[in-house]
């Protein structure tokens, strides 16, 4: 006994598909937390190697020093960039933007530079 389900087809035209475009206004979202982290790197572990973890142990991590950290909003990789120390605090030059929420972790060619390298807030240029 399966029930047939008919789906009404939206008119692009009339702004109600629910996509945002150029033309909508995104104002309303401005207040909408985030969280913002950086992802220096990563290492992989056995559970005997992660019980076996004391205080002053070391972690390497599978990233060489000097490369880029990914930008994670919300736990998706928006962005790559260098670390850098303002003011005694860490923060991050964003040096790509990463297309469809890429995994830092992978290798390969910048999706898009920015286009200004530009210092945003609290951030020395």
């Amino acid at each position: 006994m399966a029930e047939t389900i008919e789906y009404e087809q939206f008119d692009q035209a009339d702004g109600s598909s629910g996509a945002v475009g150029a033309d909508h206004d995104l104002s309303r979202l401005s207040d909408i937390p985030m969280e913002l982290s950086v992802e220096i790197g990563r290492a992989h572990m056995t559970v005997g190697e992660t019980l076996d973890l004391h205080i002053g142990s070391v972690v390497t991590l599978e990233r060489q020093a000097g490369e880029t950290a990914g930008l994670l909003v919300n736990g998706t990789a928006i962005a790559r960039g260098e670390v850098i120390v303002v003011d005694e605090q860490y923060g991050l030059r964003i040096t790509e933007i990463l297309e469809g929420g890429k995994d830092p972790a992978e290798a390969g060619e910048p999706v898009a530079v920015a286009q200004d390298g530009g210092a945003t807030s609290g951030e020395a240029g």
